[in-house]
């Protein structure tokens, strides 16, 4: 009885440490993931918490329950715009890349670690895929706004590709446990029911889940247990299978974020709070198990392993996947810094040792300094590298200050409540002069507890609570009015931007005649907007760039599908890009030069 209060109030403290520590590593900079491995190690046997844990079993288990969730999270956040605008592009760099990558990583351990070819194989699949966890939190809490194809295809593949390699882990352990044995075509009937099943019963969980959502009356707490007791369910059924349960999460949460369901704001923040304990957890767990003197052992090997994977395999395979793809070279050479490694890694480094292979603990050290090395390295380097590639845009908008009520099975609409923000549209603008969309109604204005009128308002104050009733696909369009924005488009111009901001809807014939510039137009009265969308596809998003002669056409903002901003750039000799790493080279040149 005692030793199981002891346990709780243990890892009772290490939650809570591990969130003061994170609000302390957010103030510096540092990657949160690496804050909470660092915990874990320091919590550990050999650090000054002294606490002994070595159960893997109990580690792989928590990790597999963790993981399913952290993925369908990351599926409840991703759009189906998002997938349509990098679906293609991700799915190369999930599978094809993963494969390129396991493969020179492979070459790497044998080479560093004399390993035969089969076990080599194993380290390079182990440490190949990015990790999700990593990849959203830098892409989302690192303050890293990037151009909208290269952060969807980064974020997609980040979820996708652990299924990838997963797959390729278990078939090495199986390979090695079988001897000799020839596969034949078992690998592939394996890898093809595996992610056969895991996109079906994917689809069907999600479609399930909100079928469900949607017709049980329960009480409002009881929706998020009830998202995740199918979310469990979907994962150990397709495993159970066969089948990829992990895929099956991302797809069931991509199918469920996607759908209109009741509760949604709640099964959100659920999941949202789930996901920060999973990670927390997974983390804290693996930090105990590491033994810091064998790391230390085995550290430069290790170490070339990591610089193997950093600075050759990930590039090699972003350049190989993306090649069928227009991403220019400073996009795949960010894609190739932001590789991150997580806590999947050193998760699939546990599965040598639950299968008696020899020298298990050799994979585990080294997926452990590899993903120290990537969370340090390009973790904390991630947003300076984006800006000084150029891939990076300006800070959006702060999103709206929102809260949703249930209202899914009595309307086609939401209600929803903003708190009006500085610098915002609601508050720097009259109010006959705010632009809500046409099926939106304005209900009601709250102010210091006072419901107030809205016949004769002249305008919002800050601080105000105004409920709004709108269609679910014009939600976004409201947000833009309550989000606070920066004060004018100026405030924030640069050069991935252009010289000058005008409006999408800006004719092409006006904006050709005002600068001189020679456009052919398919459609006489067509927009720059438009124009945009018909040379670049309907995946054009911020970021993109249109050249016309001398002329670049920027997508800087979009209201969904719509683009909304464009920036134009007068390209001169004076004011072209220069390389991003053409100061160092010129200094390189000079010292050559003197010697």
């Amino acid at each position: 009885m005692t030793g199981g209060l002891v346990g709780l109030l243990i890892g009772s403290l290490l939650l809570f440490a591990s969130i003061i520590a994170g609000l302390l590593s957010a103030r510096v900079g540092a990657p949160l993931l690496l804050t909470f491995l660092g915990l874990g190690m320091i919590a550990g046997e050999e650090g000054p918490g002294g606490i002994v844990f070595n159960n893997i079993e109990l580690s792989f288990l928590i990790g597999n329950a963790a993981l399913a969730i952290i993925l369908f999270d990351g599926g409840l956040r991703t759009p189906y715009q998002t997938l349509r605008s990098a679906w293609a592009p991700a799915l190369s760099l999930a599978t094809l890349g993963t494969l390129i990558t396991a493969s020179i990583v492979a070459a790497g351990a044998h080479w560093l670690f004399h390993l035969a070819p089969l076990p080599a194989f194993l380290m390079g699949a182990i440490v190949a895929g990015t990790d999700a966890p990593a990849v959203f939190m830098m892409l989302g809490r690192q303050g890293v706004s990037l151009r909208d194809r290269l952060r969807a295809t980064l974020e997609v593949e980040s979820g996708s590709n652990d299924p990838m390699g997963i797959f390729l882990t278990m078939a090495c352990v199986t390979l090695i446990k079988a001897g000799n044995a020839d596969p034949g075509w078992s690998v592939l009937e394996d890898f093809a029911l595996q992610m056969g099943l895991g996109l079906g019963l994917g689809w069907l969980g999600g479609v399930a889940l909100s079928v469900l959502t949607n017709r049980l009356e329960l009480a409002a707490g009881l929706y998020p247990i009830l998202a995740l007791a199918l979310c469990l369910l979907c994962f150990s059924s397709t495993a159970l299978l066969g089948g990829s349960g992990y895929l099956a999460m991302y797809v069931a949460g991509i199918v469920y974020g996607n759908r209109r369901v009741r509760a949604r704001t709640l099964i959100c923040r659920f999941f949202d709070g789930l996901m920060w304990l999973a990670q927390i957890v997974m983390f804290l767990l693996l930090g105990l198990l590491v033994s810091p003197h064998l790391l230390v052992a085995q550290g430069w090997l290790a170490l070339g392993i990591a610089g193997v994977l950093i600075f050759v395999a990930r590039p090699v395979a972003v350049v190989v996947a993306l090649a069928p793809f227009d991403f220019s070279w400073r996009e795949q050479l960010f894609a190739s810094w932001v590789g991150l490694r997580g806590a999947v890694p050193i998760f699939l480094a546990l599965v040598p040792g639950l299968m008696g292979i020899d020298s298990q603990h050799i994979f585990f050290n080294a997926a452990f300094v590899v993903v120290l090395v990537s969370l340090s390295l390009q973790g904390w380097t991630a947003p300076w590298m984006a800006r000084r590639l150029g891939v990076a845009l300006a800070p959006t908008p702060e999103a709206a200050d929102r809260l949703e009520f249930d209202m899914v099975q009595q309307t086609d609409r939401d209600l929803v409540a903003y708190t009006v923000k500085p610098h915002s549209r609601a508050a720097d603008h009259p109010f006959a002069r705010l632009q809500i969309p046409e099926r939106a109604r304005l209900v009601s204005v709250i102010r210091t507890g006072t419901v107030i009128s809205t016949h004769d308002m002249d305008r919002l104050h800050i601080g105000d609570v105004v409920l709004v009733l709108t269609p679910p696909e014009q939600a976004l369009a409201v947000d833009r009015v309550f989000s606070r924005r920066h004060k004018s488009p100026a405030a924030f111009a640069n050069r991935d931007q252009g010289d000058f901001i005008v409006s999408g809807t800006t004719p092409v014939e006006g904006l050709a005649r005002a600068y001189d510039i020679p456009i052919e137009t398919p459609v006489p009265g067509m927009t720059v907007g438009g124009l945009i969308k018909e040379r670049i596809g309907p995946s054009a998003g911020r970021g993109d760039r249109l050249r016309i002669g001398p002329v670049d056409l920027i997508v800087v903002d979009m209201l969904g599908l719509e683009i909304t901003e464009v920036g134009l750039l007068i390209r001169t000799e004076e004011n072209a890009p220069a390389h991003p790493f053409r100061s160092l080279i010129d200094r390189l040149r000079g010292l050559l030069a003197k010697e």
